[in-house]
Protein backbone atom coordinates (compact mmCIF):
# COMPACT_ATOMS: atom_id res chain seq x y z
CA UNK A 1 0.00 0.00 0.00
CA UNK A 2 1.22 3.52 -0.81
CA UNK A 3 3.20 5.40 1.87
CA UNK A 4 0.76 8.32 1.78
CA UNK A 5 -2.13 6.00 2.68
CA UNK A 6 -0.13 4.24 5.43
CA UNK A 7 0.81 7.61 6.90
CA UNK A 8 -2.84 8.69 7.01
CA UNK A 9 -3.88 5.39 8.62
CA UNK A 10 -1.21 5.75 11.31
CA UNK A 11 -2.45 9.27 12.07
CA UNK A 12 -6.02 8.00 12.40
CA UNK A 13 -4.92 5.11 14.65
CA UNK A 14 -3.12 7.56 16.94
CA UNK A 15 -6.13 9.87 17.02
CA UNK A 16 -8.35 6.89 17.88
CA UNK A 17 -6.10 5.99 20.86
CA UNK A 18 -6.06 9.62 22.03
CA UNK A 19 -9.87 9.78 21.94
CA UNK A 20 -10.16 6.52 23.93
CA UNK A 21 -8.05 8.10 26.69
CA UNK A 22 -10.10 11.31 26.62
CA UNK A 23 -13.39 9.42 26.90
CA UNK A 24 -12.30 8.07 30.28
CA UNK A 25 -11.17 11.51 31.50
CA UNK A 26 -13.54 12.77 34.28
CA UNK A 27 -13.25 16.34 32.97
CA UNK A 28 -14.45 15.26 29.50
CA UNK A 29 -17.19 13.05 30.93
CA UNK A 30 -18.57 16.02 32.85
CA UNK A 31 -18.74 18.10 29.65
CA UNK A 32 -21.73 16.58 27.84
CA UNK A 33 -21.22 18.31 24.48
CA UNK A 34 -17.52 17.51 24.21
CA UNK A 35 -18.10 13.91 25.30
CA UNK A 36 -20.79 13.42 22.61
CA UNK A 37 -18.55 14.92 19.91
CA UNK A 38 -15.62 12.67 20.86
CA UNK A 39 -17.87 9.60 21.11
CA UNK A 40 -19.21 10.33 17.62
CA UNK A 41 -15.68 10.72 16.21
CA UNK A 42 -14.61 7.51 17.97
CA UNK A 43 -17.49 5.61 16.35
CA UNK A 44 -16.64 7.01 12.89
CA UNK A 45 -12.93 6.08 13.18
CA UNK A 46 -13.47 2.61 14.66
CA UNK A 47 -14.15 0.72 11.36
CA UNK A 48 -11.01 2.27 9.81
CA UNK A 49 -8.80 1.37 12.80
CA UNK A 50 -10.15 -2.19 13.09
CA UNK A 51 -9.67 -2.81 9.36
CA UNK A 52 -6.14 -1.38 9.51
CA UNK A 53 -5.28 -3.64 12.46
CA UNK A 54 -6.40 -6.64 10.39
CA UNK A 55 -4.27 -5.37 7.49
CA UNK A 56 -1.19 -5.23 9.74
CA UNK A 57 -1.91 -8.75 11.09
CA UNK A 58 -2.03 -10.12 7.53
CA UNK A 59 1.18 -8.25 6.66
CA UNK A 60 2.94 -9.94 9.59
CA UNK A 61 1.56 -13.35 8.60
CA UNK A 62 2.81 -12.88 5.03
CA UNK A 63 6.32 -12.15 6.39
CA UNK A 64 6.14 -15.34 8.46
CA UNK A 65 5.06 -17.33 5.39
CA UNK A 66 7.98 -15.92 3.37
CA UNK A 67 10.42 -16.96 6.13
CA UNK A 68 8.96 -20.46 6.07
CA UNK A 69 9.36 -20.66 2.28
CA UNK A 70 13.07 -19.78 2.61
CA UNK A 71 13.64 -21.88 5.71
CA UNK A 72 14.92 -24.95 3.88
CA UNK A 73 12.23 -27.18 5.37
CA UNK A 74 10.80 -30.16 3.41
CA UNK A 75 9.00 -29.55 0.11
CA UNK A 76 5.49 -30.26 1.49
CA UNK A 77 5.96 -27.68 4.25
CA UNK A 78 7.17 -25.07 1.72
CA UNK A 79 4.19 -25.74 -0.59
CA UNK A 80 1.80 -25.18 2.32
CA UNK A 81 3.54 -21.89 3.15
CA UNK A 82 3.29 -20.79 -0.49
CA UNK A 83 -0.43 -21.57 -0.56
CA UNK A 84 -0.97 -19.69 2.70
CA UNK A 85 0.96 -16.69 1.35
CA UNK A 86 -1.17 -16.67 -1.79
CA UNK A 87 -4.42 -16.66 0.24
CA UNK A 88 -3.12 -13.97 2.60
CA UNK A 89 -2.09 -11.70 -0.28
CA UNK A 90 -5.54 -12.08 -1.79
CA UNK A 91 -7.17 -11.03 1.49
CA UNK A 92 -4.65 -8.20 1.91
CA UNK A 93 -5.58 -6.79 -1.50
CA UNK A 94 -9.30 -6.86 -0.58
CA UNK A 95 -8.64 -5.11 2.73
CA UNK A 96 -6.39 -2.53 1.04
CA UNK A 97 -9.26 -1.57 -1.31
CA UNK A 98 -11.66 -1.44 1.63
CA UNK A 99 -9.32 0.83 3.60
CA UNK A 100 -8.99 3.28 0.72
CA UNK A 101 -12.79 3.45 0.43
CA UNK A 102 -13.09 4.03 4.19
CA UNK A 103 -10.61 6.92 3.94
CA UNK A 104 -12.70 8.76 1.33
CA UNK A 105 -14.44 11.70 3.06
CA UNK A 106 -18.21 11.23 3.13
CA UNK A 107 -20.36 13.75 1.30
CA UNK A 108 -22.24 15.52 4.13
CA UNK A 109 -25.24 15.95 1.82
CA UNK A 110 -25.64 12.28 0.88
CA UNK A 111 -28.51 11.52 3.26
CA UNK A 112 -30.40 14.72 2.48
CA UNK A 113 -33.62 15.13 0.56
CA UNK A 114 -33.39 16.65 -2.92
CA UNK A 115 -34.75 19.71 -4.65
CA UNK A 116 -35.11 18.66 -8.29
CA UNK A 117 -35.31 21.42 -10.91
CA UNK A 118 -35.86 20.70 -14.61
CA UNK A 119 -35.96 23.41 -17.28
CA UNK A 120 -36.66 23.09 -20.99
CA UNK A 121 -33.68 24.20 -23.06
CA UNK A 122 -33.18 24.48 -26.81
CA UNK A 123 -35.93 22.89 -28.87
CA UNK A 124 -39.12 24.81 -28.09
CA UNK A 125 -42.20 22.66 -27.39
CA UNK A 126 -40.24 19.44 -27.95
CA UNK A 127 -37.76 20.48 -25.22
CA UNK A 128 -40.71 21.11 -22.86
CA UNK A 129 -42.11 17.64 -23.64
CA UNK A 130 -38.68 16.12 -22.98
CA UNK A 131 -38.54 17.99 -19.63
CA UNK A 132 -41.85 16.27 -18.77
CA UNK A 133 -40.37 12.88 -19.78
CA UNK A 134 -37.39 13.49 -17.49
CA UNK A 135 -39.65 14.48 -14.60
CA UNK A 136 -41.67 11.29 -15.04
CA UNK A 137 -38.41 9.29 -15.15
CA UNK A 138 -37.30 10.68 -11.79
CA UNK A 139 -40.77 10.14 -10.32
CA UNK A 140 -40.69 6.48 -11.40
CA UNK A 141 -37.18 6.07 -9.99
CA UNK A 142 -38.30 7.65 -6.70
CA UNK A 143 -41.28 5.29 -6.63
CA UNK A 144 -38.98 2.29 -7.04
CA UNK A 145 -36.85 3.55 -4.13
CA UNK A 146 -39.85 4.25 -1.90
CA UNK A 147 -39.22 8.01 -1.91
CA UNK A 148 -41.89 10.70 -1.85
CA UNK A 149 -42.20 13.36 -4.60
CA UNK A 150 -43.88 16.70 -3.94
CA UNK A 151 -44.20 19.27 -6.73
CA UNK A 152 -43.10 22.70 -5.53
CA UNK A 153 -43.69 24.75 -8.67
CA UNK A 154 -44.39 24.15 -12.35
CA UNK A 155 -44.87 26.06 -15.57
CA UNK A 156 -46.79 23.83 -17.96
CA UNK A 157 -47.22 24.18 -21.73
CA UNK A 158 -50.35 23.58 -23.77
CA UNK A 159 -49.20 20.11 -24.96
CA UNK A 160 -48.41 18.83 -21.46
CA UNK A 161 -44.72 19.69 -21.36
CA UNK A 162 -42.92 21.80 -18.78
CA UNK A 163 -41.04 25.02 -19.36
CA UNK A 164 -39.81 24.38 -15.83
CA UNK A 165 -40.76 22.25 -12.85
CA UNK A 166 -39.38 21.96 -9.30
CA UNK A 167 -40.05 19.16 -6.84
CA UNK A 168 -38.95 17.95 -3.41
CA UNK A 169 -37.85 14.30 -3.38
CA UNK A 170 -37.79 12.95 0.18
CA UNK A 171 -36.22 9.66 1.18
CA UNK A 172 -33.15 7.98 2.64
CA UNK A 173 -30.08 8.58 0.49
CA UNK A 174 -31.97 10.54 -2.19
CA UNK A 175 -29.12 12.99 -2.79
CA UNK A 176 -26.46 10.23 -2.78
CA UNK A 177 -28.17 8.58 -5.77
CA UNK A 178 -29.46 11.58 -7.71
CA UNK A 179 -26.51 13.97 -7.37
CA UNK A 180 -24.98 12.71 -10.63
CA UNK A 181 -27.99 13.95 -12.65
CA UNK A 182 -27.13 17.68 -12.68
CA UNK A 183 -26.34 18.96 -16.15
CA UNK A 184 -27.70 19.17 -19.69
CA UNK A 185 -29.72 16.18 -20.92
CA UNK A 186 -30.09 15.91 -24.69
CA UNK A 187 -32.77 14.02 -26.64
CA UNK A 188 -32.68 12.90 -30.28
CA UNK A 189 -36.05 11.82 -31.68
CA UNK A 190 -38.86 12.69 -34.09
CA UNK A 191 -40.98 15.26 -32.22
CA UNK A 192 -44.77 14.88 -32.05
CA UNK A 193 -44.87 18.42 -33.44
CA UNK A 194 -42.86 17.40 -36.54
CA UNK A 195 -44.91 16.42 -39.59
CA UNK A 196 -41.93 15.62 -41.83
CA UNK A 197 -40.62 12.75 -39.70
CA UNK A 198 -37.18 14.31 -39.19
CA UNK A 199 -35.08 13.62 -36.12
CA UNK A 200 -34.58 16.71 -33.95
CA UNK A 201 -32.18 17.36 -31.11
CA UNK A 202 -33.55 19.13 -28.03
CA UNK A 203 -32.29 19.62 -24.49
CA UNK A 204 -33.34 20.18 -20.92
CA UNK A 205 -31.27 21.14 -17.88
CA UNK A 206 -31.49 19.28 -14.59
CA UNK A 207 -30.34 20.60 -11.22
CA UNK A 208 -30.12 18.36 -8.16
CA UNK A 209 -29.84 20.44 -4.99
CA UNK A 210 -29.60 19.05 -1.44
CA UNK A 211 -32.47 20.37 0.65
CA UNK A 212 -31.20 23.03 3.04
CA UNK A 213 -32.60 23.34 6.56
CA UNK A 214 -33.35 26.74 8.04
CA UNK A 215 -30.50 26.29 10.53
CA UNK A 216 -28.04 25.74 7.65
CA UNK A 217 -28.99 28.75 5.55
CA UNK A 218 -30.03 31.87 7.42
CA UNK A 219 -31.99 34.30 5.25
CA UNK A 220 -32.56 37.84 6.46
CA UNK A 221 -36.09 39.05 5.73
CA UNK A 222 -34.60 42.44 4.78
CA UNK A 223 -32.85 40.71 1.87
CA UNK A 224 -36.14 39.50 0.36
CA UNK A 225 -38.54 41.21 -2.03
CA UNK A 226 -41.84 39.31 -2.01
CA UNK A 227 -44.51 39.88 -4.67
CA UNK A 228 -47.87 38.18 -4.96
CA UNK A 229 -49.92 37.79 -8.10
CA UNK A 230 -52.80 35.81 -9.55
CA UNK A 231 -51.82 32.30 -10.67
CA UNK A 232 -52.71 31.14 -14.18
CA UNK A 233 -52.30 27.81 -15.92
CA UNK A 234 -51.24 26.69 -19.38
CA UNK A 235 -52.94 28.67 -22.12
CA UNK A 236 -53.56 31.57 -19.80
CA UNK A 237 -56.64 30.24 -17.97
CA UNK A 238 -56.90 31.35 -14.34
CA UNK A 239 -56.24 28.69 -11.72
CA UNK A 240 -57.89 30.80 -9.05
CA UNK A 241 -59.16 34.31 -8.48
CA UNK A 242 -56.94 35.35 -5.58
CA UNK A 243 -53.37 36.63 -5.48
CA UNK A 244 -52.00 33.34 -4.13
CA UNK A 245 -48.91 32.99 -6.35
CA UNK A 246 -45.63 34.14 -4.79
CA UNK A 247 -42.45 35.54 -6.33
CA UNK A 248 -39.47 35.89 -3.98
CA UNK A 249 -36.37 37.84 -5.01
CA UNK A 250 -33.21 37.42 -2.95
CA UNK A 251 -31.72 40.90 -3.35
CA UNK A 252 -28.01 40.15 -2.55
CA UNK A 253 -27.76 37.38 -5.18
CA UNK A 254 -30.56 38.36 -7.56
CA UNK A 255 -32.08 34.85 -7.31
CA UNK A 256 -35.79 34.77 -8.17
CA UNK A 257 -38.13 31.94 -7.14
CA UNK A 258 -41.79 31.70 -8.06
CA UNK A 259 -44.40 29.26 -6.73
CA UNK A 260 -48.06 29.11 -7.73
CA UNK A 261 -49.03 25.47 -7.22
CA UNK A 262 -51.00 25.91 -4.02
CA UNK A 263 -54.20 27.88 -3.56
CA UNK A 264 -52.81 29.26 -0.31
CA UNK A 265 -50.32 32.15 -0.47
CA UNK A 266 -48.70 30.87 2.75
CA UNK A 267 -48.11 27.39 1.29
CA UNK A 268 -46.67 28.87 -1.89
CA UNK A 269 -44.32 31.02 0.18
CA UNK A 270 -43.15 28.00 2.24
CA UNK A 271 -42.38 26.04 -0.93
CA UNK A 272 -40.65 29.00 -2.60
CA UNK A 273 -38.43 29.41 0.48
CA UNK A 274 -37.44 25.71 0.28
CA UNK A 275 -36.25 26.24 -3.29
CA UNK A 276 -34.48 29.49 -2.42
CA UNK A 277 -32.60 27.91 0.52
CA UNK A 278 -31.47 24.99 -1.67
CA UNK A 279 -30.21 27.34 -4.41
CA UNK A 280 -28.36 29.54 -1.91
CA UNK A 281 -26.78 26.45 -0.32
CA UNK A 282 -25.54 25.40 -3.77
CA UNK A 283 -24.05 28.84 -4.42
CA UNK A 284 -22.29 29.02 -1.03
CA UNK A 285 -20.90 25.47 -1.30
CA UNK A 286 -19.67 26.08 -4.85
CA UNK A 287 -17.87 29.23 -3.69
CA UNK A 288 -16.23 27.29 -0.85
CA UNK A 289 -15.02 24.58 -3.25
CA UNK A 290 -13.62 27.16 -5.64
CA UNK A 291 -11.77 28.86 -2.79
CA UNK A 292 -10.31 25.55 -1.58
CA UNK A 293 -9.13 24.35 -4.97
CA UNK A 294 -9.79 26.24 -8.18
CA UNK A 295 -8.31 23.44 -10.29
CA UNK A 296 -10.28 20.55 -8.81
CA UNK A 297 -12.68 18.93 -11.28
CA UNK A 298 -14.24 15.50 -10.84
CA UNK A 299 -13.67 12.81 -13.45
CA UNK A 300 -17.42 12.45 -13.95
CA UNK A 301 -17.93 16.17 -14.45
CA UNK A 302 -18.43 19.26 -12.39
CA UNK A 303 -22.20 18.93 -12.11
CA UNK A 304 -22.49 22.29 -13.83
CA UNK A 305 -25.85 22.74 -15.48
CA UNK A 306 -24.19 23.98 -18.67
CA UNK A 307 -22.34 20.67 -19.14
CA UNK A 308 -23.88 18.12 -21.53
CA UNK A 309 -23.90 14.91 -19.55
CA UNK A 310 -26.26 12.50 -21.31
CA UNK A 311 -27.96 11.78 -24.64
CA UNK A 312 -31.24 9.90 -25.08
CA UNK A 313 -31.38 8.59 -28.66
CA UNK A 314 -34.80 7.15 -29.55
CA UNK A 315 -34.05 5.76 -33.06
CA UNK A 316 -31.17 3.68 -31.64
CA UNK A 317 -32.93 2.87 -28.33
CA UNK A 318 -29.87 4.05 -26.42
CA UNK A 319 -28.91 6.29 -23.55
CA UNK A 320 -25.29 7.45 -23.35
CA UNK A 321 -23.58 9.13 -20.41
CA UNK A 322 -20.73 11.19 -21.83
CA UNK A 323 -18.81 11.53 -18.54
CA UNK A 324 -18.04 7.84 -18.17
CA UNK A 325 -18.57 6.84 -21.84
CA UNK A 326 -21.28 4.33 -20.90
CA UNK A 327 -24.06 3.42 -23.34
CA UNK A 328 -27.11 1.35 -22.43
CA UNK A 329 -29.57 0.01 -25.01
CA UNK A 330 -32.68 0.07 -22.84
CA UNK A 331 -34.03 3.59 -23.36
CA UNK A 332 -37.67 2.75 -22.71
CA UNK A 333 -36.89 1.01 -19.40
CA UNK A 334 -34.45 3.76 -18.43
CA UNK A 335 -37.11 6.44 -18.92
CA UNK A 336 -39.41 4.27 -16.82
CA UNK A 337 -37.05 4.69 -13.87
CA UNK A 338 -34.67 1.73 -14.30
CA UNK A 339 -31.62 3.92 -13.71
CA UNK A 340 -29.59 1.97 -11.16
CA UNK A 341 -27.08 0.48 -13.60
CA UNK A 342 -26.13 3.97 -14.81
CA UNK A 343 -26.08 5.51 -11.32
CA UNK A 344 -23.99 2.62 -9.94
CA UNK A 345 -21.43 3.15 -12.73
CA UNK A 346 -21.29 6.90 -12.04
CA UNK A 347 -20.84 6.29 -8.30
CA UNK A 348 -18.05 3.77 -8.99
CA UNK A 349 -16.27 6.26 -11.28
CA UNK A 350 -16.48 8.97 -8.63
CA UNK A 351 -15.14 6.60 -5.96
CA UNK A 352 -12.24 5.51 -8.19
CA UNK A 353 -11.30 9.16 -8.79
CA UNK A 354 -11.40 9.92 -5.07
CA UNK A 355 -9.15 6.94 -4.32
CA UNK A 356 -6.74 8.15 -7.02
CA UNK A 357 -6.70 11.62 -5.44
CA UNK A 358 -6.16 10.11 -2.00
CA UNK A 359 -3.12 8.17 -3.18
CA UNK A 360 -1.63 11.01 -5.24
CA UNK A 361 -1.86 13.55 -2.39
CA UNK A 362 0.99 11.70 -0.62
Amino acid sequence: MENSVIKRLEEISQRFKDIEKLLSDPEVISDGNRYRELAKEHKELQPIVETYERYKEIEAQIKDAIEMIHSGEDEEFIELAKEEKKELEKEQKTIETKLKKLLIPKDPNDEKNVILEIRAGTGGEEAALFAADLFRMYCRYAERKGWKVEILSQNETGLGGFKEISALISGKGAYSRLKYESGVHRVQRIPVTESGGRIHTSAATVAILPEAEEVEIKIDEKDLKIDTYRASGAGGQHVNTTDSAVRITHIPTGLVVTCSNERSQIQNRIKAMKILRARLKEIYERQQKENLDSERRSQIGSGDRSEKIRTYNFPENRVTDHRIKLTLYNLEQFLDGEMDEMIDALAAAEQAKKIENLVSKG
